[in-house]
């Protein structure tokens, strides 16, 4: 199974409910402009800040490492849309061809390898995450933007395998939160004193194996009612 194809259609199907056909033109079926690159580095800034990087507080704090691979999937989700936009719009190929694309750049085959422990030191994985950035506006193709993002991808911890359950846990979650009135305001996001995120990362936890159908209905189990 190519996990990097199935990502890639899971994202245009769950972009094609949510925003609607044709969203690739920068339109939702709303009317509101979407912008991938403005969603992506703002959820890059959401990674940063889970890195004590500030020199005025707590400073003998550590990353959180399980947030910071949440945020790497969340910037995921806007890149793959960026570069299913980016194709579409440019008549650049399929999603079979972006895919084969991916699985193609340089640094792909130690992503899809095992999980290997990185040694920088956080400052260092910060500027990992400035160069994707960077990459975002100032460098050009989407293949780059794949690779920047693969690299921010394995020092946050993930390998090809643990993206892909993280992904299409975090596929569902969306799924369920759009279900729940997440477009209307009236999605609850913290469920008994913790976010939604961590209750599926529980999920997946316990069952790395769990389906995408029994993961939703165990999110609507363990949804706050009323």
């Amino acid at each position: 199974m190519d996990k990097i194809l199935q990502m890639l259609e899971l994202q245009q199907q769950l972009n094609d409910a949510t925003n609607g056909l044709g969203w690739e033109d920068g339109i939702t079926k709303n009317g509101k402009p979407i912008d991938w690159k403005r969603c992506t580095y703002l959820e890059c800034a959401e990674l940063i800040e889970s890195y004590p990087w500030k020199h005025w507080k707590n400073i003998d704090a550590r990353p959180d490492y399980a947030n910071i691979k949440i945020e790497a999937v969340d910037i995921w989700h806007f890149i793959m849309s960026q570069g299913l936009e980016d194709y579409k719009r440019g008549d650049l190929g399929s999603i079979e061809t972006l895919a084969k694309n991916i699985n193609d750049l340089a640094n792909y085959s130690d992503f899809s390898g095992e999980l290997k422990e990185h040694f920088k030191d956080y400052y260092e994985q910060i500027a990992v995450v400035e160069v994707l950035m960077k990459t975002l506006f100032c460098e050009g193709t989407t293949e780059k933007l794949m690779a920047a993002f693969i690299d921010v991808a394995m020092q946050s911890g993930l390998n090809l395998d643990t993206l892909y359950t993280l992904y299409v846990g975090k596929n569902i979650l969306n799924q369920f939160r759009q279900d729940h009135g997440y477009k209307e305001g009236t999605y609850i996001k913290i469920w008994n004193g913790e976010e939604d995120n961590v209750t599926m990362q529980k999920v997946l936890e316990e069952n790395e194996n769990v389906k995408p159908n029994e993961l939703y209905k165990a999110l609507e189990a363990a949804y706050p009612k009323g």
